[in-house]
């Protein structure tokens, strides 16, 4: 498996795939938004965030490239808002990636199961890098 790169915006990541998508003249992205994701009883979706894109992804010229909105209240800082993310259909492979990067860095969600993965976790490591690490798979 490749690594993707992972771009979020603050509320116009809509706009921008579609600009990307003309751009580099690719197929109309399918877009997922907060509200789209199955609800969660001990967690009441904000109104504000139902119509930003929860993700979205593209592939240019042979890359994967995704995208998403940061959720509402989440810190966003134009310029550090790219992350990679490691994306594998092999467990250990995702812990252990996840393990080593995690050392000395922050933690941002421990490796869990999602709705979109049976395994996926998010850190920054020591360098200031941010990762997401997901199985590819069933989900």
């Amino acid at each position: 498996m490749s690594i993707n790169v992972y771009i979020t915006f603050n509320g116009n990541c809509r706009e921008a795939v579609e600009l990307y998508s003309e751009a580099f003249a690719t197929e109309k992205p399918q877009i997922m938004t907060f509200g789209d994701a199955p609800p969660n009883p001990e967690f009441e979706l904000p109104v504000e965030a139902k119509e930003l894109v929860m993700h979205t992804e593209l592939y240019i010229n042979g890359s994967r490239v995704m995208f998403s909105d940061v959720f509402p209240g989440q810190a966003y800082e134009k310029g550090n808002n790219i992350t990679l993310a490691f994306v594998s259909e092999d467990l250990e492979a995702v812990k252990h990636a996840f393990s080593k990067l995690k050392e000395q860095g922050t933690v941002e969600m421990e490796l869990q199961e999602t709705f979109w993965s049976k395994c996926y976790g998010k850190v920054t490591d020591r360098f200031g890098i941010g990762w997401q690490v997901s199985l590819d798979g069933d989900k």
